[in-house]
């Protein structure tokens, strides 16, 4: 009866395991565009006599599958990351520097291919190791772990609800965690080519890599 009772537990538990990958996979082969509001918490670990801290910020993001993508944040800074397809541009206003890189050697294992530049499930694979997250907070998770050794990124987990991308928890391999939390989320919008067009501003500093 033991036996039996145990195979109840694991077999009832299937769907909320399962769940995360499907929603993934369900996400990057149905959702050709898309954008959000998004609100984003970065906690610093505890470091030399110092406590844990942490920062916030927000913007909108919005994403053409499978190569344009941008993030605007407008407080407390203004920022942008926007891929165009060919360069992937990162603009800090304060700063007033622009810095541009290639984008097909940017972007492999990056969080933004878990979300906005994945052609497949299968493509991912090839950069990350996919695996599944039991539900948590009323959500479907899946987590992706980077296949290379020496790159900054420790894991992502990407959190569904129903079809709806609502957070992004980023972990890196010095500790360093954020949190991007997603709202309003509209899928398959009309969006063109030029939403995703970034001009450098004339008097900002450019630097390409």
């Amino acid at each position: 009866m033991r036996q039996i009772a145990i195979l109840l537990i694991a077999i009832s538990a299937v769907p909320a395991w399962a769940a995360g990958l499907k929603s993934l996979e369900s996400f990057i082969s149905g959702t050709k565009t898309g954008r959000a509001a998004f609100t984003q918490v970065v906690t610093f670990p505890a470091r030399d006599g110092q406590a844990a801290r942490s920062k916030t910020s927000s913007g909108s993001f919005e994403f053409a599958r499978p190569s344009r993508f941008k993030f605007i944040y407008q407080k407390p800074f203004e920022q942008s990351i926007v891929a165009d397809g060919q360069t992937l541009w990162l603009y800090d206003l304060d700063l007033n520097q622009v810095t541009a890189r290639k984008q097909a050697s940017a972007l492999g294992s990056t969080p933004a291919a878990l979300i906005a530049s994945a052609a497949s499930l299968q493509a991912l694979e090839a950069d990350f190791v996919l695996t599944e997250a039991p539900s948590q907070d009323g959500l479907a998770w899946a987590v992706a772990t980077p296949k290379g050794r020496d790159l900054q990124l420790q894991s992502v987990r990407v959190g569904f609800r129903g079809a709806a991308l609502e957070k992004l928890e980023i972990l890196d391999s010095f500790g360093q965690k954020s949190v991007l939390t997603f709202s309003g989320f509209q899928a398959n919008l009309v969006l063109n080519a030029a939403a995703f067009e970034f001009k450098p501003p004339a008097t900002a500093d450019l630097i390409r890599q």
